[in-house]
């Protein structure tokens, strides 16, 4: 599997690019928001996801690995193809698309063209929890000054439950005892879910 390429800008527009390497050139389908941070440059570096079927071999390159990252969540959605996600990914930027699904905006997801009610709602409910427990690690990477709330809560997501309620029940015993000790609030939490 093909991680990035890079190379010479030989060709682009708003749906491809064509990345010369050493006399090869390799077209890209890519997002009006990978598109928009290539104009002007000679040289690139794209991150790749292959997509191979039985009657097309298509490779498809983003700027930076988080966009690449979320494109594969929207295609693992029933419904969503590799064209439709690179559509919302053209359409919204990373940053409003993982906003609007874990905010339930269901509205703006629809706002897509090709998205309509039904498969709005199956990408949020199928992609809010996966959403939010990686914002949850970065989190974590972040800063190394976390709360003790801040800590638990991380770890009960890491340990695969649902954010909103391990948020609830480390809220419910961090409010009744405010002095307690990450290990303790963690067992506690795990007991009440």
């Amino acid at each position: 599997m093909y991680e990035y390429i890079s190379g010479k800008v030989a060709e682009s527009s708003p749906a491809h690019v064509v990345i010369d390497v050493n006399g090869i050139g390799y077209l890209l389908h890519i997002s009006l928001n990978t598109f928009s941070r290539l104009e002007g440059k000679n040289e690139a570096q794209l991150f790749i996801h292959e997509n191979i079927r039985e009657d097309a071999f298509a490779l498809f390159g983003f700027a930076d690995p988080s966009e690449r990252e979320l494109f594969r969540h929207l295609i693992s959605v029933s419904g969503i193809g590799a064209n439709t996600a690179r559509m919302m990914l053209s359409s919204l930027t990373p940053e409003e698309l993982k906003g609007a699904i874990l905010t339930d905006n269901v509205n703006v997801i629809k706002g897509v063209k090709g998205i309509g009610d039904k498969t709005a709602q199956r990408v949020i409910v199928d992609l809010k929890d996966k959403l939010g427990k990686e914002q949850v690690d970065q989190k974590i990477f972040a800063s190394q000054d976390n709360t003790i709330r801040d800590e638990a809560l991380s770890a009960l997501v890491m340990l695969g439950f649902a954010k909103t309620s391990a948020q609830k029940a480390v809220d419910k015993i961090f409010n009744q005892s405010p002095s307690i000790k990450v290990e303790e609030l963690i067992k506690q939490a795990l007991k009440i879910m």
